[in-house]
């Protein structure tokens, strides 16, 4: 059974850091790519970085420069680096992980929320 987990969201001041963390595991795919989302209240879901199997990444603009996505040593394993955070970056930030066929699995996703 195909599970993606987040962690490492929280309460951080305007200017901090947080580091998320994903991890993929039942897989019986190799992963194609993997993507970081997020959705503030009233507002619909956005990517915010994504890697492929060969480690390239894209960034909008809201975020380059100031989020790095990158993969673990550890198996199907994944990190987001959110430096410099402004209170519009709070949001549930979900993992979205690419098999082939382009089947994607969600994980149930980590709040961060970023105060003035």
């Amino acid at each position: 059974q195909v599970q993606v987990v987040e962690s490492g969201g929280g309460l951080v001041q305007a200017g901090g850091s947080l580091r998320l963390s994903c991890t993929a595991s039942g897989m019986e795919f190799s992963i194609n790519a993997m993507a970081w989302y997020r959705q503030a209240p009233g507002k619909q879901r956005e990517l915010v970085a994504g890697i492929t199997s060969e480690g390239i990444t894209n960034y909008p603009y809201f975020v380059k420069g100031r989020f790095t996505v990158s993969r673990a040593s550890a198996k199907n394993t994944w990190y987001l680096e959110m430096n410099s955070l402004k209170p519009e970056d709070t949001a549930v930030y979900y993992c979205a992980v690419r098999v082939p066929g382009d089947k994607d699995y969600w994980g149930q996703g980590t709040q961060a929320t970023v105060s003035s």
